[in-house]
């Protein structure tokens, strides 16, 4: 029987992105990846949002998705536009990269950190008690563990072995897509229109290699009946009028808009995470995302507990923050394809929706939606900086996702506070004192704040304000577990050189 600390179950993005954040603190990980080889040739998702782009530069990892990707400045909801180009961020912008060069990527990086990846390794039971789960593999052999991650997607072996619910609604419409070649395409990249009988979409993925996408709607066909290309074709002809040349399929496929979630995402030593917890229609591209985003909030977490350096209640804030997220994208993702629908009503509330988008505020609140740039989580306390994502300040020396790459949690004083750093040597072991004055033009309006390895904000003191050092304390044993190492010396971060900002 093989011993390690974790197992993750399913090789895909979420379950890779967690093997990197559990590496990079040290945790033993075993990947158990049902497919003999990865990916190569189906596109499935198809993008990455600013959320996603940021937790990637706070890990150090965003330049190799930036040098495989193309940014495109704007997201849509309903296939209704959201520029981007004035949110604050660094990255205002989508990424349009395959998922398959997303997991490559990742994997390369697991590799890095001594991950182990076992293909051809199908979960099919497990039992857990007091001190591990035992994973049962299809070819008789085992694995003990102290937790099991479920990565492996919405028909997840392990949710239904954990015994997990996965409530939600039917699906009532019927998506085919194929990645093919295309003997005469539209003129844009993106091209997608609403027509009579349904709607299509054309993606430019390369020379020659386009994404064609229908949606027909009251018309559900099961997820396992055959598709080919002539049903494609047959699909697109009755939308658009034309299949534009299509021939030589890379990939085919059919879903519908079914949007389920788990209702728990933790049995004991077993937790989901991604697809395993929630499915929905890829309305937006924030499928892929939301389980990048499940795999950083889970990681630090389920690695503390693993050390034994935070109670086993720590993982249980996993699902108090996450679960939420993926309700209102299933939410979203539902009201998106309700306004995808052909008729004289819809086309009505299109227009309207249209019109209030040209309304700043309205843009930006669906355009924070859609990114996950708007996430704030529960935190103790009023300030309204609680809870949500730290801003990657420029600082004098550096800026402040750089302090982030290893996922350690951050007390940044941005104002020459010395009771501050005297109460925080307690958590040496788990969390980095950085000071720093911020350059000119950067202010977050706050003399210090701590940083969650995830990036969120778990405590500020405003600028000139005392700080709540009682506050202080509970925050970090909140998050970090009880102060470990009294009178350790604080790990300081060495000055960092400037960076250059990618463009």
């Amino acid at each position: 029987m093989t011993d390690t600390q974790v197992v993750i179950a399913g090789a895909g993005p979420t379950g890779l992105m967690l093997a990197c954040e559990l590496g990079l603190a040290g945790i033993d990980v075993l990947v158990l990846e049902r497919l003999p080889e990865p990916r190569t040739v189906e596109s499935r998702a198809g993008g990455l949002h600013i959320r996603t782009l940021e937790m990637l530069d706070q890990r150090g990892l965003l330049a190799g998705f930036l040098e495989r990707g193309r940014p495109r400045q704007d997201v849509h909801f309903s296939g209704l536009g959201l520029d981007l180009s004035d949110m604050t961020t660094r990255y205002p912008y989508a990424l349009l990269i395959l998922q398959a060069e997303v997991e490559q990527l990742l994997d390369e990086r697991a590799a890095r950190l001594g991950v182990r990846l076992r293909r051809d390794a199908e979960v099919t039971g497990f039992t857990q008690d007091e001190t591990g789960v035992t994973v049962e593999l299809a070819d008789g052999s085992r694995v003990r563990a102290d937790y099991l991650v479920g990565c492996d997607g919405g028909r997840s072996t392990v949710r239904g072995l954990a015994g997990i619910e996965f409530p939600g609604t039917q699906a009532t419409m019927t998506a085919m897509l194929g990645d093919v070649e295309l003997a005469e395409p539209p003129a844009a990249d993106i091209f997608q229109e609403r027509r009579e009988h349904g709607r299509f979409s054309v993606l430019s993925y390369g020379p020659d290699w386009y994404r064609v996408l229908t949606n027909e709607f009251d018309h559900v066909v099961g997820r396992d009946e055959p598709m080919t290309l002539e049903t494609l074709r047959k699909s697109l002809l009755k939308i658009a009028g034309t299949d534009y040349g299509m021939h030589s399929p890379r990939w085919l496929s059919r879903h519908g808009d079914a949007a389920r979630q788990a209702d728990r995402y933790r049995v004991g030593r077993v937790l989901l995470a991604g697809d395993a917890a929630h499915i929905h229609f890829p309305a937006g591209g924030q499928g892929l995302n939301t389980g990048v985003q499940d795999a950083v909030n889970l990681g630090w977490k389920l690695a503390a507990v693993v050390r034994g350096q935070a109670p086993d209640l720590l993982l249980d804030t996993y699902q108090a923050e996450r679960h939420p997220i993926a309700a209102r994208v299933l939410q979203n993702t539902r009201a998106q394809t309700a306004l995808w629908r052909v008729d004289d009503h819809t086309s009505a509330l299109r227009e309207v929706l249209g019109d209030l988008i040209g309304i700043d505020e309205v843009r930006l609140r669906l355009a924070g939606m859609i990114t996950a740039t708007d996430i704030r989580y529960p935190m103790e306390g009023t300030d309204d900086l609680l809870g949500m994502r730290m801003p990657d300040l420029d600082l004098e020396h550096g800026r402040v996702y750089e302090l982030l790459h290893r996922a350690r949690a951050i007390l940044l004083d941005l104002g020459g506070l010395p009771p501050v750093a005297a109460v925080v040597t307690g958590w040496a072991d788990r969390v980095d004192l950085a000071r720093a004055r911020p350059a000119e033009g950067s202010d977050l309006g706050a003399d210090a704040v701590l940083i969650r390895p995830d990036g969120h904000i778990a405590w500020v003191t405003r600028a000139g304000e005392q700080p709540d050092l009682d506050a202080l304390r509970a925050a970090l044993t909140t998050w970090l577990g009880p102060a470990g190492l009294h009178g350790a010396q604080v790990r300081h971060r060495p000055a960092l050189p400037p960076m250059r900002n990618p463009d």
